[in-house]
């Protein structure tokens, strides 16, 4: 069971005490109110329906016809036949044939521009993408404009020319050499005294290299230095002329110097 709890005794509970309410201020209502509760009314109710809108149904006799919707020409009337046939502006007669044209009309017009922008046609293009990216169809190279030309497949002039240059070269110098074998002024090199020669430049280059491995990893000094690039002048002119040798198999040697 509950227990009750009783208030302590207390001489001022023994004096009754009065009750006071505290009074709330007049609600704020606006003079517009009732204005505005009306016209929000009435523009609710105003689609507010129950069942199907009340319209005027057309009577039964006056059902939707065949082309009722188009639109019609106004009825020809007595007064615009009259309307008509009280015209007496015409046309001028088409010329015919044998008729000579009039001779020194002038006209502001330019027919020749107009010709051309009349006759104008969009130019040909190729897309080669897939997002519709297009170039003009004469500059993608897919025509076959070049073969057109007048000199197409022949060997353009400056190549004629450079090809000319290189043949009299040739040739002077074939005349030079059959001069100087003719004069005794250059001799040729047997096998055998081409394989002594190469042999001998070979020994020559590996005293060299023997030499250059010997040299000093630092060079500190300008001697160290110059010597090093001595040797390295030295063994790159021999390698050059034992290739000549080895590469060639006829070699000619001049017999005489001319001062």
């Amino acid at each position: 069971m509950s227990q009750v709890v009783h208030p302590p005794e207390s001489s001022y509970n023994l004096l009754p005490r009065e009750e006071f309410h505290a009074q709330k201020p007049p609600r704020y209502m606006s003079k517009h109110r009732p204005a505005v509760v009306l016209e929000q009314k009435s523009s609710k109710d105003a689609m507010r329906t129950m069942g199907p809108a009340k319209v005027e149904v057309p009577p039964p006799d006056e059902y939707l016809k065949k082309h009722s919707k188009e639109p019609k020409l106004p009825e020809k009337t007595q007064d615009s036949k009259e309307a008509r046939k009280a015209c007496t502006v015409r046309k001028p007669a088409v010329p015919a044939r044998t008729d000579i044209p009039i001779m020194g009309l002038r006209s502001n017009r330019d027919f020749i521009k107009t010709a051309i922008a009349v006759s104008m046609k969009p130019k040909p293009t190729c897309v080669d993408s897939r997002k519709g990216h297009k170039q003009l169809l004469e500059n993608s190279g897919l025509v076959p404009k070049y073969i057109k030309k007048r000199d197409y497949g022949e060997v353009p002039e400056y190549l004629q020319q450079r090809n000319e240059e290189e043949q009299r070269a040739q040739e002077a110098y074939v005349n030079s050499v059959k001069e100087q074998r003719e004069q005794g002024a250059m001799k040729h090199l047997s096998d055998e005294e081409r394989q002594a020669v190469l042999e001998g430049l070979k020994k020559n280059w590996d005293e060299l290299h023997r030499e250059y491995q010997g040299l000093s990893l630092v060079t500190d000094t300008l001697s160290k230095k110059s010597r090093k690039e001595r040797l390295e002048a030295a063994l790159k002119q021999l390698e050059t002329d034992i290739n000549r040798f080895e590469r060639f198999k006829t070699i000619y040697i001049p017999t005489k110097q001319n001062h």
